[in-house]
């Protein structure tokens, strides 16, 4: 199925969860990173509980330091 992933196209497996997603990008330990599915934050503890579905938009942002 189709989704983006900061607005690019991305294909991944019918009833994939947000957290294998982040996995097979190489960001299962999302230290310092925010996760948001069509503009809805997810806090990390609900990964997992997170289904997607075609043509979700899923938002990564990293914090930054600096002044």
């Amino acid at each position: 199925m189709k989704i983006f992933v900061n607005d690019e196209n991305c294909q991944i497996d019918d009833n994939s969860s947000l957290l294998s997603l982040l996995d097979s990008l190489g960001l299962s330990g999302l230290r310092g990173w925010a996760v948001a599915v069509n503009e809805q934050v997810v806090v990390q503890s609900e990964l997992e509980n997170v289904f997607l579905n075609e043509g979700d938009r899923i938002l990564l942002i990293q914090a930054t330091q600096g002044g």
